[in-house]
């Protein structure tokens, strides 16, 4: 630990420590447009705030909870239910509030830099001393009060920016390459659904038209009519299909504690429904681990590369496809394990099949609410699709979707690097333990290039 550092505590460097309320108990509802209202689902475990998680309430209510407003600046940490998750305020999400579930502290910005004091909260350590210091009731909270006497310490204003920088950069480059995945994902689901639903290029060739943006070859791939099925008109040469018929098997897992297996600190990747991100990747801090032993007695499980994983229980629907990079792997009962028949229909195509909104749908109506959401795996297996000849589901993926695939992997590879060298550094910079130099700018630059 630095002791050129000053220590000192939460409550000592921020102008207000305190947290929202429930916008019902004092009359008001949540509408469809308004002011943002921010919960913890809202808020992610790389402090990005999810526009679709965000509630809406009216200026009028946003007027009641005066106390809660945000500014620019503030920054948020959960303290109930999930404890820890941070982000900081930027204009884009204003005029907004919050629920009494996020604490917000203000920063005093003559005293602490508002990035830096999120990185002081966002570090491990901190976030375990928060999650012993909580208190079990209905769900975990960690007051206001724990959260204002925590202690830190606080080197000068220019070393807070210049580890702002350098963790900043290595953020600000994650954050393009999930932007970049994105964008790859909303054209790779586009795409299928215009092949394999609209079946767009089916049509043109009908009408005596060219396909639009696909070459000769692909588009000769494609029928120039349509013949009747039990779906209705599909490409002619093409059948529908029940998902559990494109697929060698839909099965689910155990939880190794229901055989007297207990989970071990280092060991083979377990899957759950919070390991999984909505956007199709994994957060390999979230999984735990079992033991070779566990492993091969869950067998029925045990993952490969291409199964497409999708989460059946609590958090419905969450989808994301098993890669070599986490195995071995295996899961338990919240999510399905789907092992496509890649001859039939391959898991870059199941995988855009399931996020369908259509399909979405269709899974939400069957949604069984008990003491916690669930979908079964009749249902799963039960979904109709249309897939094309062997001959030529295969062409049809490789010409356009295995690339996007391709480049997603290789995106998200380089977020996992970059996430990694980034919770590295935190602890070692935010503690003084490791000193950065006056050209942060330059070695910012430096890192991340080499980390890519």
């Amino acid at each position: 630990m630095s002791f050129e550092w000053a220590e000192t505590t939460v409550g000592a460097v921020c102008e207000l420590v305190t947290k929202g309320t429930t916008p019902t108990t004092l009359g008001f509802s949540f509408q469809g447009e308004g002011v943002n209202f921010v919960k913890v689902e809202t808020i992610t475990e790389d402090g990005e705030f999810v526009a679709d998680k965000l509630m809406k309430i009216s200026s009028e209510a946003n007027q009641a909870l005066k106390r809660s407003q945000l500014r620019v600046g503030d920054v948020l940490f959960t303290i109930a239910g999930t404890i820890g998750r941070t982000a900081v305020v930027s204009t884009d999400l204003l005029p907004a509030n919050t629920n009494q579930a996020v604490a917000i502290a203000r920063p005093n910005v003559n005293a602490i830099v508002p990035r830096f004091l999120r990185y002081v909260l966002s570090t491990r350590g901190f976030t375990a001393t928060a999650v012993s210091r909580t208190v079990q009731s209905v769900q975990a909270n960690f007051s206001l009060a724990e959260l204002k006497g925590s202690r830190i310490f606080l080197p000068p204003l220019e070393k807070q920016n210049r580890i702002v920088c350098l963790l900043g950069s290595l953020d600000d480059r994650i954050a393009v390459l999930r932007e970049t995945n994105a964008t790859l994902e909303a054209i790779a689901q586009a795409l299928f659904k215009s092949w394999f639903v609209d079946f767009d290029p089916v049509r043109a060739k009908m009408e005596g038209r060219a396909p639009e943006g696909i070459d000769e070859a692909t588009a000769a791939l494609f029928p120039d009519g349509f013949e009747d099925s039990e779906l209705g008109l599909v490409p002619k040469g093409w059948r529908a299909l029940r998902l559990g018929d494109a697929t060698e098997r839909i099965t689910k897992g155990t939880t190794p504690t229901t055989l007297k297996r207990p989970f071990v600190d280092v060991g083979i990747n377990f899957v759950k429904a919070e390991s999984m991100t909505g956007d199709g990747g994994f957060i390999p801090d979230k999984f735990a681990f079992i033991d070779n032993e566990t492993h091969e007695l869950l067998r029925r499980s045990q993952l490969q590369d291409g199964d497409v994983l999708i989460s059946i229980a609590g958090t419905i629907g969450r989808i994301a496809v098993m890669t070599k990079n986490y195995l071995p792997a295996n899961t338990n009962q919240a999510v399905a394990l789907i092992r496509p028949l890649q001859s039939v229909f391959p898991s870059g195509l199941v995988n855009r099949f399931l996020r369908l909104s259509e399909s979405q749908k269709r899974m939400g109506e069957k949604v069984v609410q008990a003491v916690q959401a669930n979908l079964s795996l009749g249902t799963l297996s039960d979904l109709k699709l249309v897939v094309p000849p062997g001959s030529v589901v295969g062409k049809l993926y490789d010409s356009a979707l295995a690339p996007i695939d391709a480049s997603w992997q290789a995106n998200d590879q380089r977020i996992r690097t970059l996430s990694a060298l980034r919770d590295t550094l935190l602890p070692r910079l935010i503690s003084g333990q490791l000193r950065l130099p006056e050209n942060t700018d330059a070695l910012a630059e430096e890192v991340c290039a080499s980390s890519l």
